[in-house]
């Protein structure tokens, strides 16, 4: 049986994380780092990933930013090639990069619907068949895949694009974990209900500005807890899946939401 301070432990580790410079993904990030694991921090924004970067080496924590297209298939090869030069292995892959444009169905485009899918799905896709690759040969490894309290339940309108790509992405995780469990590489999945970040706050800008504040209104009255969750309370729950606390779990999805789904 492992001590407490061991479970913990991820040093001598590698990850990477998707959509790593800010929000989501930079509390999953740091809480990685901070247990020790060597972090690829891998971001569309350049200059935000070695931002994020370097505000971990400069805590002593090793971490290298990258740039990347989770939705291309060449840069996806080229990021986990990185992981593995830079540290020697990729032992956790955290699948957090996703977008979600609102836009009720009158209004969206097939192009909108398709780069929601590009990005939020068929990315994991793409790490988790590379990154097997890779894992399979270490014998073994972690695959956390971030999806949404909307790959179980609609959270509100204009999402319909983003709510198919988070139940496909549990039904990918679920199967990924039944094939790669012989090979000793777990795939479980998180839930996050609403998360106070950047990217949030984005959406609510502009023109449906109103009508958004009318829904992150009506959002929050479903909420138990009556607040926003803040992104190190995600960032936790993957420190768990990537640690040896949960060393006899696969194919699960963690909801951290604050209780909205009760409602």
């Amino acid at each position: 049986m492992k001590e407490l301070k061991d479970l913990l432990n991820l040093s001598g580790k590698s990850a990477i994380v998707t959509g790593g410079a800010k929000g989501i993904g930079k509390g999953i990030a740091y809480r990685l780092a901070e247990a020790g694991a060597s972090v690829l921090v891998a971001d569309m924004d350049e200059s935000a990933a070695q931002a994020t970067a370097q505000e971990f080496v400069g805590k002593g924590w090793k971490a290298e930013a990258f740039k990347v297209d989770v939705a291309d298939e060449e840069a996806v090869k080229a990021m986990l090639a990185t992981c593995k030069d830079k540290f020697g292995s990729v032992d956790i892959l955290v699948n957090n990069a996703g977008i979600y444009p609102p836009a009720p169905l009158a209004q969206m485009t097939a192009e909108q619907f398709e780069r929601v899918m590009h990005v939020n799905l068929r990315s994991v896709f793409l790490t988790t068949k590379y990154a097997a690759e890779i894992m399979k040969l270490q014998g073994g490894g972690r695959i956390i895949n971030i999806t949404s309290i909307d790959a179980l339940h609609p959270s509100m309108v204009g999402l319909a694009h983003y709510d198919a790509s988070k139940h496909g992405l549990w039904g990918f995780t679920k199967n990924s974990a039944l094939e790669l469990a012989e090979s000793k590489i777990w795939v479980n999945a998180i839930a996050p209900g609403g998360i106070s970040t950047p990217g949030v706050a984005a959406m609510s800008q502009g023109a449906s500005a109103e009508r958004m504040a009318a829904s992150t209104k009506a959002f929050m009255t479903k909420i138990p807890m009556h607040r926003m969750g803040e992104p190190d309370e995600i960032g936790m729950v993957t420190l768990f899946l990537a640690s040896e606390m949960s060393a006899y779990m696969t194919g699960s999805q963690i909801v951290v939401d604050g209780g909205a789904l009760l409602s």
